[in-house]
């Protein structure tokens, strides 16, 4: 994947804002999503329960969305719970 000097920095605030407001979350890769390679998946691993990945992810849309409007560049904070429990 070959990401430019804005594609970075953009990357990186998004992530470290996150970051402030949910410090449990762990940096993992980056991905482009299969549908569509323009869009970018920052992987982090989030130790945390339902709710709080829930609001997590409300949180980061917003912030995602804002960096769409302003910059047309399409990033998504994706988690991966480990204590996820699927039946």
């Amino acid at each position: 994947m070959k990401l430019n000097y804005k594609q970075k920095q953009l990357i990186d605030e998004l992530f470290n804002k996150v970051k402030e407001s949910y410090p449990e979350i762990v940096y993992k890769d980056l991905q482009t999503d299969p549908d569509d390679p323009d869009h970018i998946w920052i992987n982090v691993i989030a130790d945390m329960d339902e709710d709080r990945e829930i609001e997590m992810r409300h949180y980061s849309s917003g912030l995602e969305t804002d960096i769409l409007v302003n910059y047309g560049y399409a990033f998504s904070i994706m988690s991966e719970n480990p204590n996820a429990v699927y039946a």
